[in-house]
């Protein structure tokens, strides 16, 4: 791997992600994660050579320092949590793409991430609690965080809000995309009643083991 284009097709090749040019400059290219709009990848050119701007874990930072010559600290970053990657050919592919991997893991392991995954699995015709929602995500004391993820949802299409509820079965009144009304007539055309505001948890309520 010697091109920036290489390096950026293999970024957007995990999932999620989307290419971006935010300082007005063709030369600095990055790939960023669309739930949390972090990039993980950044290209540009600097003394010939494309350079790549990767993520690392601070206890790896120095292992791929040590190894090659063409890993040195983050240009323009945190030093501890960020290597540059000169392509000048003497890494082999296998150890770029290590690199781009680890960053992206490191860039998309996150609670919104999680919340996300987990409405995702909600199934048409039922509702979670926003506790449930946390617990499936890993934490259940996060609920609060669960109803600020889903405020931010960046993809309605494919992740369900509409389908989580509070702990009384009611609809969100901030409900992110058009009001409680606009919950409500989603639920209702996905099967799943609502009276007065509330769903009937007894009823509807996902059941699952989790």
């Amino acid at each position: 791997m010697q091109t920036r284009e290489e390096a950026l097709t293999y970024g957007l090749s995990f999932p999620d992600t989307y290419q971006d040019a935010p300082f007005h400059d063709a030369n600095w290219q990055l790939v960023r994660y669309k739930y949390n709009k972090k990039a993980f990848l950044w290209t540009y050119e600097r003394d010939g050579f494309i350079n790549l701007n990767v993520k690392v874990d601070p206890d790896n930072a120095y292992y791929w320092r040590r190894i090659y010559d063409a890993v040195i600290p983050g240009y323009h970053q945190n030093k501890d949590h960020w290597n540059t990657i000169i392509l000048d050919g003497s890494i082999p592919e296998k150890d770029i793409k290590l690199m781009i991997a680890e960053s992206y893991d490191l860039i998309s392991d996150s609670s919104s991430k999680r919340i996300y995954e987990a409405v995702k699995k909600i199934p048409k015709g039922k509702v979670a609690t926003y506790g449930q929602v946390a617990s499936v995500a890993g934490d259940k004391n996060m609920a609060r965080a669960v109803g600020n993820a889903l405020h931010k949802n960046p993809d309605p299409s494919s992740i369900p809000c509409h389908r989580v509820v509070n702990a009384k079965g009611e609809l969100a009144g901030q409900y992110a995309f058009g009001g409680a009304w606009k919950q409500g007539e989603i639920l209702e055309s996905e099967g799943v009643e609502v009276k007065d505001g509330r769903v009937d948890l007894n009823k509807y309520q996902w059941k699952m083991d989790y």
